[in-house]
């Protein structure tokens, strides 16, 4: 009975994905590569040969391209910025991203928000600043990228309402945020230096459950002492109510 169980739980994660991905076919025209093309094919060589990572805003290869990233300007909008490995890595179910010692590039992504503040031209409070990953269902591109991004007015609105039923475990959060369902998280790390944002995903599921079809949010906030710090959102694609996991609906195009 428990083998049946087992079979028909992994029979439809695998009808559910492949559902997802062929609703999602239309978000994925063009090529899949795009990215990491630019990255590993422009920047990283840009940036070796003439110390300057054209047409991305930075590089940072000290330790090596294993351990790298890029900071490219999207296309989408005046500020958005992604952060991209300059290693190959799929999206958030790479297992290399839970390995010890892997980089935090969570913590590296929230270090880039200063690249959308050099695009509005003036700083920008933490509470209005976010990092976000999709799941594999809600992604276009085949390598890992964090979109760095200004929140959704009514999201940073909310989530300061709402912080006190915020705590250090993983909750439901009781509101939707732009049309999604969260668990959220309480991080009181400024700067992520003691607090990996995959791994604390990873070490909250059940036994099993693959990363693939998570979504993470990583929000800026003022606690109600003052103290800057992070809630941390989980979304999950699912069918019923479907959602794909598209973390980046949370993020705004204005940063005004």
């Amino acid at each position: 009975m428990r083998r049946r169980a087992v079979f028909v739980t992994a029979l439809f994660a695998r009808l559910l994905g492949c559902l997802l991905a062929c609703l999602l076919a239309g978000c994925h025209r063009g090529n899949p590569d795009a990215l990491w093309n630019i990255v590993h094919g422009q920047c990283v060589p840009d940036q070796q040969q003439k110390g300057a990572p054209a047409p991305c805003a930075e590089v940072q290869i000290g330790d090596g391209e294993a351990r790298g990233y890029a900071v490219l300007k999207d296309r989408k909008g005046q500020y958005q910025h992604l952060l991209i490995p300059t290693t190959r890595l799929a999206g958030i179910e790479s297992p290399e991203l839970l390995a010890p010692g892997a980089p935090n590039y969570f913590a590296e992504a929230w270090a880039a928000r200063s690249f959308v503040e050099q695009r509005a031209g003036h700083p920008l409070p933490r509470t209005q600043l976010s990092a976000a990953i999709n799941s594999a269902h809600g992604r276009s591109q085949e390598q890992l990228h964090i979109h760095v991004q200004c929140l959704r007015r009514d999201v940073a609105e909310a989530l300061h309402a709402h912080l006190g039923e915020i705590g250090r475990s993983w909750a439901p959060l009781s509101v939707p945020l732009a049309g999604h369902r969260f668990r959220a998280l309480r991080l009181a790390d400024a700067d992520l230096a003691g607090s990996n944002p995959f791994a604390l995903l990873a070490a909250s599921l059940p036994q099993g459950e693959g990363m693939g079809r998570h979504t993470l949010v990583l929000a800026g906030v003022d606690f109600e002492d003052g103290t800057p710090g992070f809630v941390l959102l989980d979304g999950r694609a699912a069918l019923w109510p479907f959602d794909i996991g598209h973390g980046e609906d949370v993020q705004s195009q204005d940063c005004t």
